[in-house]
């Protein structure tokens, strides 16, 4: 229960209060009861599709796009970011919003994860043939500190062809042998038809960007579902705009917007 419907990453929840455990624990209870027979929403063609969504967005908004450009400098003046530089051109801003590659001065290593990407040509045995899963191993199974995190998609979601199925084995680098810390969860798999295995860095900012107005997210950590994520860009947004985002406020359509 804690490591699936409270998600949490570690053991150390067992020392805090239990009011943030009964409230993710409830978060999961009422996305399961919204959606139906799963509590997580994927998006058709992968996750691609969600930077085009805000693109669009950001269009209906003013919001303009350089496409196809590379970042060659962040442009500081006085300590405060006055731009962006791509060749001899120069986009000109009040604050930059960006992952830990652009500004590898701001960031820090605090760990690693490992991943493994697997193509199979059958779903993962033992869940009633299903077309997309998500599998927790707790870390006190195997003997860990962190979960290990297997995620499988398919052709229903249009991310592969028909009858292939992509999965996703990932968890925090613990060892000196990484690729045999994801073993449990890719036991779990059946027959494997190829797979890609990487380490990276779990970079986080060192300062709040407040001052600067530069502000860092946090690298992806090894978790599937990511909350986390969600988590750093809510508090990227209150680091930048100074207040928390009020979700009572999200308009939905259109239509919404103009009442």
């Amino acid at each position: 229960m804690e490591s699936f419907m409270a998600k949490f990453a570690s053991c150390r929840y067992q020392n805090q209060i239990c009011e943030d455990t009964l409230k993710r624990i409830r978060l999961y209870s009422d996305s399961l009861a919204r959606y139906g027979k799963s509590p997580y929403l994927y998006p058709l063609y992968g996750l691609g599709e969600l930077p085009q969504g805000f693109a669009r967005l950001s269009a209906i908004y003013g919001g303009t796009y350089m496409l196809d450009k590379p970042s060659d400098e962040i442009v500081m003046e006085n300590g405060k970011v006055v731009g962006v530089r791509s060749g001899e051109e120069t986009a000109r801003c009040k604050m930059v919003v960006c992952d830990p590659s652009y500004v590898t001065d701001k960031v820090k290593k605090v760990g690693q994860v490992a991943r493994c990407i697997c193509l199979m040509n059958h779903p993962v045995p033992n869940t009633k043939d299903s077309l997309s899963c998500q599998i927790i191993i707790p870390q006190h199974q195997v003997g860990r500190h962190a979960d290990i995190y297997v995620a499988a998609v398919s052709y229903s979601h249009q991310v592969a062809s028909k009858g292939w199925f992509i999965a996703m084995v990932s968890t925090t680098v613990e060892t000196s042998n990484p690729e045999a810390e994801l073993k449990p969860g890719l036991d779990l798999l059946g027959p494997i038809e190829e797979k890609f295995f990487s380490v990276s860095d779990l970079l986080e900012p060192v300062d709040d960007g407040k001052e600067s107005q530069v502000f860092v997210s946090a690298s992806f950590d090894a978790s599937t579902h990511f909350e986390t994520t969600c988590l750093d860009v809510l508090d990227i947004y209150k680091r930048a705009m100074g207040e928390d985002f009020d979700f009572t406020k999200v308009k939905h359509t259109l239509e919404e917007e103009h009442e």
